[in-house]
């Protein structure tokens, strides 16, 4: 069985024989490190998320009212839940491209079961259902084929475009009835209901990153994919896994969107792949894999979201708004790297330190 593992943390990149042999008297303080190196990096996002908010709001009024608060974090809603995949997707060493396609087909395919008689919240399970069985495919040639992940999800988000298109006729679902509307519409308490789901599934997506024992093998994996198979964690599964609920949840996603506009798009999604993948390193995730909490993550959306409705307060073109996700996108893959080669430089200094010191 693997040894624990510290939220948000890789485990040691060499196989358990050879780690206890190399660093059996740090191998505590090395973990205490990584995790405070993770810490900071959240701290430090929050940080500037308080400072942006408070420029934004001494440059535009309309800023801080419920309104605009309310469309921010609806904004982050969608979004959110596909992060939570993607967080643990690219924690074990994966990523999909597929999932703004997977979006679309998750609302048309709900909506089309919908007005085809089915009862809502059955038409909601079957799409979410559907699109689990295209991110189990996806993992199938991935983890057991062994075919390239970029190769197999950028196939699968032209395979399932094309899908959408031919399932909705080349035009979205529309006239959907009140009981399907319902989940993306209604309030509890003033807060809207897709507000409120990102939340909870944020909450449980992290709390069992953290702290589930299934979950966590994601960092084994995502960190040396050797190492963990050597400590009998089924590397395979895991990959699978995360592939999956990555679907999953990019499905349910779409259906909140539809259900919150009351009729399904065929042509949303088509830069939710970058943006979530974006958001995701931003807030701690690694695309080497082995890093990341659901948190951060959250974080990096939430982030997105303001810099989009800072360009829409200040009356920037909306033509401004992928030019800046691209950006951001770079920005972060870049902070990814130098933060990387910072953590190793550090993790090294220390190692050294304390063997020497041993």
């Amino acid at each position: 069985m693997p040894q624990e593992l510290q939220a948000g943390q890789p485990p040691s990149s060499q196989p358990p024989a050879v780690a206890a042999g190399a660093g059996r008297v740090s191998s505590g303080r090395v973990r205490d490190v990584a995790r405070r190196l993770l810490v900071q990096r959240e701290a430090a996002l929050a940080g500037f998320i308080v400072v942006f908010c408070a420029v934004l709001t001494f440059a535009n009024s309309s800023f801080l009212t419920v309104g605009n608060i309310e469309a921010v974090l609806l904004g982050v809603s969608v979004e959110g839940m596909i992060a939570v995949g993607m967080t643990v997707l690219l924690a074990s060493g994966g990523f999909d491209l597929s999932v703004g396609s997977v979006l679309a087909f998750g609302g048309v395919v709900g909506g089309l079961i919908v007005l085809g008689g089915v009862p809502a919240p059955a038409a909601i399970l079957l799409a979410v259902v559907v699109c689990a069985a295209i991110g189990l495919i996806n993992g199938f040639l991935i983890a057991k084929a062994k075919i390239n992940c970029f190769i197999v999800t950028l196939g699968a988000l032209s395979v399932v475009q094309g899908g959408v298109l031919l399932a909705a006729g080349g035009f979205g679902v529309t006239n959907l009835p009140s009981a399907f509307t319902a989940i993306g519409q209604k309030s509890i308490a003033t807060v809207q209901l897709p507000i409120i789901i990102v939340i909870v599934l944020a909450i449980i997506g992290d709390f069992l990153l953290r702290r589930g024992r299934v979950f966590r093998y994601a960092y084994y994996v995502g960190s040396n994919e050797r190492a963990a198979r050597l400590t009998g964690i089924p590397v395979e599964r895991v990959q699978m896994a995360g592939y999956v609920l990555t679907a999953a949840l990019a499905g349910f996603a779409g259906v909140v969107q539809a259900a919150r506009f009351g009729s399904a798009s065929v042509e949303v999604g088509q830069t939710t792949p970058l943006d979530v993948i974006a958001a995701v390193v931003i807030g701690g995730a690694s695309l080497a894999g082995g890093a990341g909490t659901v948190l951060g993550s959250m974080l990096g959306v939430l982030l997105l979201q303001l810099i989009i409705n800072a360009l829409n307060l200040l009356g920037v073109a909306t033509y401004w708004q992928p030019i800046a996700s691209g950006l951001v996108l770079i920005v972060a893959v870049g902070v990814d790297v130098l933060t990387g080669r910072l953590q190793t430089s550090r993790l090294r200094s220390r190692l050294a330190r304390l063997r020497s010191s041993a």
